[in-house]
C-alpha cells in the first residue's frame, strides 16, 4: 500500500506541472481492508478479434491502475505479413492499461508500432512499443479517438525494458497517463467526459496479440508469440481518508479474462506474486496445451 497526498493528487491538472513520483508516495508493504468494497464479477464476455488477457477490477469508487513490467520479446508469424504494407505484419503486440466509468472506455498504453529513423524518414517496419491513447465516443458529444505519442525517440520503449505505466483520474473529465523506464518519460493529460471523481468505475490490465482489420471478428490462426511480459506488481488507486491509495491488484480484486481460450497463455506466479499483482506472461496463437 502507498498513499498519495490528495491535496497533491487534485493540484497536478497543468500539463506542465510535475507527475507522480517517489517522493510523493509513502510506501507501505500491508494490504488494508476496505470498507464495503465491490467484489469483481466471477467472469465477463470475450470480445472477438484479439489474442488477449485482462484482469479488470470490480465496478467501485476506484480512481486509477499502475503497474510495472518488463516488456515482451516479440515472435511474428513469417506467414501473416502484412500486404499493402511492406514490412508490417497482421498481428501487433501492445501492453496497457485503462477503464470504464459513465458508458466511456478507454485503453491507454504501449504498442508495437512505426519509428522515425535517424535520418527522419518513417520506418516501413514496426519497431518499438510506442504510447498511445484511446477512447470511446460519449453521451455529453465528446468524440471517439486515437493518437500516438510522436514519433521521437524517447518515446519508444523495447523488449527487455522495464516500463512502470500509471492511469490516475486526477480531476473531473482528465485523466493523467504516464509511463516510464530506461530513462525515457512520456506524460499526457487526456479528456474524458465520462470519468467522474465522485463516479464508479472500472479500471483493467490488459496484454494483448491486436490483428489488424479483425475487431469483432473471430481471431485468425497465426505462430505469432508474445513472450516473457513480466509484471512487477499492479495496483489500483483509491481515495481513502483523503489520500490516494495504491493498492495491491491481487486476486480477489479482478476478473481474469484469457480470450479467445486460456490454452492461448502461459501464466506463471507463486503467492508472493498473485498477491502484488505480479506474474510472468507468455501469449501464443498456437495453444499451449
Amino acid at each position: 500500500m502507498r498513499r498519495l497526498r490528495l491535496g497533491f493528487a487534485l493540484g497536478i491538472i497543468g500539463l506542465s506541472a510535475c507527475s507522480i513520483n517517489k517522493s510523493q508516495i509513502s510506501s507501505g508493504k500491508k494490504d488494508i481492508i476496505i470498507a464495503n468494497e465491490v467484489l469483481p464479477e466471477a467472469q465477463k464476455p470475450c470480445f472477438a478479434g484479439a489474442y488477449y488477457r485482462k484482469l479488470v477490477s470490480s465496478h467501485d469508487y476506484w480512481r486509477g491502475i499502475e503497474g510495472t513490467v518488463v516488456l515482451p520479446t516479440i515472435v511474428f508469424d513469417e506467414n501473416r505479413k502484412h500486404i499493402k504494407k511492406t514490412g508490417q505484419y497482421l498481428d501487433n503486440p501492445s501492453i496497457y492499461l485503462g477503464g470504464s466509468m459513465g458508458n466511456q472506455e478507454t485503453d491507454i498504453g504501449l504498442t508495437w508500432e512505426v519509428i522515425r529513423e535517424e535520418n527522419g524518414q518513417v520506418s516501413k517496419s514496426r519497431k518499438a512499443f510506442r504510447p498511445f491513447l484511446r477512447r470511446t465516443g460519449h453521451e455529453s458529444g465528446q468524440k471517439s479517438i486515437f493518437e500516438n505519442a510522436p514519433a521521437q525517440k524517447e518515446y519508444y520503449w523495447y523488449p527487455g525494458e522495464e516500463v512502470k505505466m500509471s492511469l490516475l483520474l486526477i480531476a473531473d473529465k482528465k485523466v493523467r497517463f504516464v509511463v516510464e523506464g530506461a530513462g525515457k518519460k512520456f506524460e499526457r493529460d487526456f479528456a474524458c467526459d465520462g470519468y467522474l471523481l465522485s463516479a464508479v468505475g472500472e479500471f483493467k490490465r490488459v496484454n494483448a496479440i491486436d490483428q489488424v482489420a479483425n475487431e469483432g471478428k473471430p481471431v485468425q490462426a497465426t505462430k505469432t508469440k508474445v513472450l516473457n511480459a513480466e509484471w512487477k506488481e499492479t495496483n489500483l488507486f483509491r481515495l481513502i481518508e483523503n489520500e490516494i491509495v495504491a493498492i495491491p491488484f491481487k486476486k480477489t480484486r479482478y476478473t481474469e479474462m484469457m480470450c479467445p481460450a486460456a490454452n492461448n497463455f502461459e501464466v506463471k506466479a507463486n503467492s508472493n506474486q498473485i498477491a502484488k499483482g505480479a506474474e510472468v506472461l507468455s501469449i501464443s496463437g498456437v495453444s499451449y496445451r
